[in-house]
């Protein structure tokens, strides 16, 4: 029987980060000083694989650090904690690791200087994410009021309104916060933001790849976990530029092949903490059905790299 042709979109840049590739390493690092169990408080990194797979090399993945034994390492996600758990951590003496994202420590750094300088913080974020929790955990409860929307803007009540900064999620929608931003400067001219776009280099590059590849495709699937922000991100990004269907898939065996019915060109990208080898796998899946033409869409390279923290780079 003669597959049907179809054209697919590879975007790049896809897939893994630094960060998560650098959370990722200290998980097996740590297991590889320590020995296993080593705990891990909430997943590592949004992404059932790769969180399957390090549960079977010996990792325990908990949501609180009170799940914790004393005796054993811990190790914090790639988004970042509140201030609270290491601390408390220290008090129960424990060995632990923090894979905090750089980028998101980054955001941490900047909202407590700009409390230092007695200025209220607004968060832009999404409530409920361990990325939100954990930045506005830096801070004392109250003292960080999260905004998502424009919305929101209208109705936030505010200490005094020429003494405010704003920070942002790393793993949002250019366009949103860019829309959000809008609002809050419009409300409160003197509002103080970040040095530098708080929204990752990774977050904006794949979104960048994404409205360059949408407009050629028919359909648009995104490797990603359902709580995975910056894959979720993805998908609206790439209907709002042009793509017909787009849909968030965790690996081959959720993809909707009814809904793709007739179709002549697919893009396919992953969110920063979906491994290459669950995109290969997407790929090898249309290539079982269609005739498949690939075209690789790059719009940045990206070369960045994180150090692990020292205590994993020093002998036992």
């Amino acid at each position: 029987m003669t597959r049907p042709p179809l054209t697919l979109y590879l975007a790049a840049p896809r897939g893994f980060c630094a960060g998560v590739d650098r959370a990722i390493r200290i998980v097996e690092m740590a297991l590889e000083k320590w020995g296993a169990p080593v705990y891990v408080r909430h997943e590592i990194v949004h992404n059932k694989y790769v969180v399957d797979g390090l549960r079977d090399k010996g990792a325990v993945f908990v949501e609180e650090l009170a799940e914790c034994p004393d005796d054993r390492p811990v190790i914090f996600s790639a988004h970042g904690v509140p201030k609270s758990v290491p601390q408390a951590a220290e008090k129960r003496e424990m060995i632990y690791v923090d894979a905090t994202c750089p980028l998101v420590s980054k955001v941490h750094i900047e909202a407590q200087r700009h409390a230092d300088n007695g200025l209220q913080m607004i968060m832009i974020g999404h409530a409920g994410h361990p990325e939100t929790v954990g930045t506005m955990g830096q801070l004392p409860e109250g003292d960080v009021l999260l905004v998502e929307t424009p919305a929101d803007v209208a109705t936030v009540d505010v200490r005094d309104p020429d003494r405010l900064a704003y920070v942002t999620q790393t793993t949002l929608s250019v366009d949103d916060t860019a829309d959000v931003v809008a609002a809050l400067q419009t409300r409160f001219p003197a509002i103080v933001g970040p040095h530098k776009e708080d929204i990752c280099y990774a977050t904006t590059n794949r979104q960048e790849a994404v409205k360059a590849m949408a407009p050629k495709c028919d359909a648009m699937l995104v490797v990603g976990a359902p709580n995975s922000s910056n894959s979720k991100r993805l998908v609206e990004v790439g209907a709002r530029a042009g793509c017909g269907y787009a849909q968030l898939v965790q690996r081959a065996d959720d993809i909707d092949w009814r809904a793709l019915d007739g179709i002549t060109s697919i893009g396919i990208t992953a969110g920063a903490s979906a491994p290459e080898v669950l995109i290969n796998e997407v790929i090898a899946a249309f290539g079982e059905r269609y005739d498949v033409t690939r075209e690789m869409v790059e719009t940045a390279v990206e070369n960045v790299e994180f150090k692990v923290p020292r205590v994993l780079r020093e002998p036992a």
